[in-house]
């Protein structure tokens, strides 16, 4: 006989899964029966909060959707914080759960790991939660999971499987993959109106998010013949090469920024929320757009969000843009007024920043350049601050972090395992602070025991310091932040991990460089006191 949870096993398999996060009980233990034989991967974090954030990392990382397997109850209040920064970032995640038996559900008779109603508790985080009530129900069910993750605005699935009808014979059933349908193109007419107004212009602007991922070569293209500068949200870094001469800074919260803004005539806006993390990231107010904004997006609600759309095109991002370009002249001007724009903007952009916050980018930039292609994931920390404003990623997809969005901590350790796992050619390293790491310092033996040579940088400051800084700023006298951090050092060594203590970017860059192709893990601890001009130095 093949069990329900076998099937789901061999479905997961024909839509090309690779690689499952999930720990154990005695509530998936028939989903496990499945999982042997397979030729999926199985990894166990020490906190299903850790699974989530693997996943995440992995799909960020793949392309495709991360895939965890979960408990009833516990299990799934442990993950819902992984799920909502997924949900935030439009991540791709399949969360399987158990759930009560169906004689049970509902009762409030004090079953293992009761819940009123595991459901309504997910449903702020995911696209859509099913119960599965039989067997049948299974390929139709995981194929709209994998239909949405293509075709539509990408966000986590929950499927949840009663414990008696995991055990339910499948026999019989199709487990063949189901033919998704293709994302669609933006309407023809719509792209006609749209290349209109972008031919028309003389000082065109492109804001680009990270939903603009699957297109870069379009948007790189689109914007050299437009000759429009581009402004990339956190999710979008990497989408033009660090050193092109229309890439601006992280300006999109600046005062010069938003001056460049108001310059422009059209703005096409690719694949973003145009949102307070992205475009108010200094509480300025909320983005105002006074000219007419083409508006690209997979999802229908962002076209019609709070920035007035006069043009919107409904679709994928990179068929719209190619699409656009189709549409558009060959050749259209020269790139007088774009290519000064980017210098003065980011001129005006560095120069404000403060000797702390060059230090910080100094480090971005050792991290960045002492490695190949390395793919750099952070947790809500001063440097990653820094980066919203800075970095420049070599590649898409290579920078990504927990500062924006959602902004949980914790997530910087575990995502790099996920993004390792889908990348195991290219260095990945996690970036952390002393406070943030503590959330998730138990996936460093995860790490350990499945192999995966990720690099955990620590950033120490000895404190939750941008919170400190938050309140002293606020007036606020700073409780709750200088909390005592672990030895370091011994919880390595306790994990059967490499340590080193690193006091220069020099020693950094050397160590780097030797870590390249680690295969272990490794933490690098950076005391943010050699790294940083003391507080009130100016010069």
């Amino acid at each position: 006989m093949t069990s329900c949870a076998q099937a789901l096993v061999q479905l997961l398999e024909g839509y090309g899964v690779e690689t499952v996060f999930g720990i154990p009980g005695v509530h998936t233990v028939e989903l496990y029966r499945g999982l042997a034989g397979s030729r999926l991967r199985h990894l166990s974090p020490r906190h299903e909060q850790g699974a989530g954030f693997m996943a995440d990392g992995y799909a960020r990382a793949s392309g495709k959707p991360g895939v965890c397997f979960i408990i009833t109850g516990p299990g799934m209040t442990n993950i819902l914080t992984a799920m909502g920064q997924a949900y935030a970032d439009s991540v791709p995640m399949l969360v399987i759960s158990t759930t009560s038996r169906r004689e049970h559900q509902r009762l409030g008779h004090g079953y293992l790991h009761e819940l009123p109603d595991q459901r309504a508790m997910v449903a702020g985080v995911c696209a859509f939660s099913h119960t599965l009530q039989r067997p049948q129900e299974l390929p139709e069910v995981l194929a709209r999971a994998f239909a949405l993750f293509r075709c539509a605005r990408p966000r986590p699935v929950h499927i949840e499987i009663p414990l008696d009808v995991l055990e339910l014979p499948a026999d019989g059933l199709d487990l063949c993959p189901r033919a998704l349908p293709q994302a669609a193109a933006p309407a023809p007419a719509a792209v006609a109106e749209a290349a209109a107004l972008l031919a028309g212009a003389r000082r065109p602007l492109v804001l680009a998010g990270g939903g603009a991922r699957g297109g870069a070569a379009a948007l790189r293209e689109l914007a050299e013949r437009l000759q429009a500068p581009v402004a990339l949200t956190t999710n979008a870094r990497g989408l033009l090469q660090p050193d092109h001469p229309l890439l601006l800074d992280g300006v999109q919260s600046s005062a010069h920024g938003r001056a460049l803004f108001a310059e422009a005539d059209v703005v096409l806006a690719v694949g973003t929320e145009l949102g307070e993390t992205d475009y108010d990231f200094f509480g300025l107010g909320p983005l105002s757009l006074e000219v007419p904004v083409i508006r690209l997006d997979i999802d229908p609600l962002q076209i019609l969000g709070v920035q007035r759309a006069e043009v919107g095109l409904l679709g994928d991002a990179g068929l719209g843009l190619r699409a656009l370009l189709a549409a558009l002249p060959p050749a259209m001007r020269d790139g007088g007024w774009a290519q000064a724009a980017v210098r003065r903007v980011n001129a005006a952009e560095r120069e404000l920043w403060s000797l702390r916050q060059r230090a910080m980018q100094a480090l971005l930039d050792t991290l960045r350049d002492a490695l190949p292609a390395p793919v750099l994931v952070g947790d809500s920390t001063q440097p990653v601050y820094q980066g919203a404003l800075g970095y420049r990623a070599p590649l898409p997809g290579s920078w990504f972090n927990a500062g924006t969005g959602y902004g949980t901590l914790g997530y910087a350790l575990p995502a790099a395992i996920g993004a390792k796992l889908a990348l195991p050619a290219r260095p990945v390293l996690a970036l952390a602070g002393d406070g943030g790491v503590q959330f998730s310092s138990a996936e460093l033996i995860a790490a350990r025991e499945a192999g995966i040579g990720v690099i955990l940088v620590l950033w120490n400051n000895h404190c939750y310091g941008e919170i400190r800084d938050y309140m002293v700023a606020r007036e606020v006298p700073p409780l709750g932040v200088d909390i005592l951090a672990p030895d370091f050092a011994a919880l390595a060594r306790a994990c059967h991990v490499s340590h080193h203590a690193v006091r220069s970017l020099e020693a950094l860059r050397e160590l780097l460089g030797s870590l390249a192709e680690a295969r272990e893990p490794h933490l690098i601890e950076l005391d943010a006191a050699d790294f940083l001009p003391a507080r009130g130095e100016t010069r």
